[in-house]
Formats: C-alpha cells, sequence, structure tokens
C-alpha cells in the first residue's frame, strides 16, 4: 500500500498490490493517467519506500534497508529510462552516460565502458555532443546507455518512447528486447497497448489497484 497525506487527508494511491516479477521477464506496467503506475515502477525502482506492506528484490526485504543501501541498489542493480531523458545540458553525451558511476561503479575503466556503450547504440560520432545538439532518439538512446553503465540486472522504463516519433520509438523498443534477451529484467510503464505488445505479460493498473496480470 502507497499513500500520501496532504495536510489532515490521508490519500491512498496504490491499494492490495501483489505483484511478482520474474528474473529475465519483459514486463508491461499499463494503466490511465492518474492509476498509479508511476507510483508503482518508483516503488519497484526503490525510490519510494510502501506506506504499507513489503517489496522484496532478490529475497530482500527493502523496507529494512537504510538510504545508503537504497541508493546503492538504485546505483548498481537497476538501470532507469525516463520519457524526458533526463540528460544535463551542459554535459556531453558521454560525460551524461558516466554520471552513475560517481557514486557507484563496477568497471575498473567507466570511460571504456561509456565508449562502447555509446557505439553499441550507434552514437560513436556523437559522444562529445552535448543533449541540446542531439535528436530526441539519440538524447533517448544516451539515456539507455547511462542505465547501462554499471550493468544492471534490472531496466525501468517510464514511458520511453511517449517524446518520439514512431519509427524511432520501435528502434529504442527493439533496444530493449535485445536487452531482456541478453537475460535483463524489463520492466516498461505505458499508456500505449501497441508498445505492450512487445512485452511477455501485461499488468493493468486501475484505480490503485492491479486488475490482472
Amino acid at each position: 500500500m502507497k499513500s500520501y497525506v496532504l495536510g489532515d487527508m490521508k490519500v491512498p494511491v496504490l491499494s492490495d498490490i501483489n505483484l511478482k516479477i520474474e528474473k529475465g521477464e519483459f514486463l508491461a506496467i499499463m494503466g490511465p493517467s492518474g492509476s498509479g503506475k508511476s507510483t508503482l515502477m518508483n516503488l519497484i525502482g526503490c525510490l519510494d519506500r510502501p506506506t504499507e506492506g513489503r517489496i522484496l528484490i532478490r529475497g530482500r526485504d527493502l523496507h529494512r534497508m537504510s538510504d545508503e543501501e537504497l541508493a546503492r541498489i538504485r546505483g548498481l542493480e537497476i538501470g532507469f529510462v525516463f520519457q524526458t531523458f533526463n540528460l544535463v545540458p551542459r554535459l556531453t553525451a558521454i560525460e551524461n552516460v558516466l554520471l552513475p558511476t560517481f557514486a557507484n561503479s563496477r568497471s575498473n575503466d567507466p570511460q571504456k565502458r561509456a565508449k562502447e556503450l555509446l557505439q553499441l547504440m550507434g552514437l560513436q560520432d556523437r559522444m562529445h555532443h552535448r543533449p541540446g545538439e542531439l535528436s530526441g532518439g539519440q538524447s533517448q538512446r544516451v539515456s539507455i546507455a547511462r542505465a547501462l553503465i554499471n550493468n544492471p540486472s534490472i531496466l525501468l522504463a517510464d514511458e520511453p518512447t511517449g517524446n518520439l516519433d514512431s519509427k524511432t520509438g520501435s528502434e529504442i523498443l527493439q533496444i530493449f528486447m535485445d536487452l531482456n534477451n541478453e537475460g535483463r529484467t524489463v520492466v516498461i510503464v505505458t499508456h500505449d497497448p501497441e508498445i505492450a505488445k512487445y512485452a511477455d505479460r501485461v499488468v493493468l493498473v486501475k484505480d490503485g489497484e492491479i486488475k490482472y496480470n
């Protein structure tokens, strides 16, 4: 359960959520605006804590962890991709990709890995360009490279194609499918049934509850 306090009122956002995500699964979370799907994503990604109940990752209870422990899990085990890219405007593509390594890093040579990821994304000639010099599709590829820099086992994407044209959106979804085929768990929040077709399983969130999965 997740609720927020507004003045003297307690406003429930999610209730009676019981969801298990298997390792290596490609899951789509669907629902209308205000349904609670983004809140559910934040809980899965350790960006927020439940008001009641427990969240387990590989058997570990997140509710018992300190903020520092949760930050380490977010930094090393979970990669985030957002609709608005969330790139730092003054930094180049490769500098944006390297950002997560400043707090946590699994690589002995983050610079080398960042270059390899940008090459994998087809951005070898855009490494030193700033976000304002990139297209929407290129910016999202930088965002995906940044999410992968610490080699996480879980990728969470919130409307990752929402600001892209249909062709570029399909290319980005293919990247997610390829990453899932490598064994990574992929969870995408979307309102688009066409995007949900890429997933192994679809969960519908409505009025703060899971209606089917």
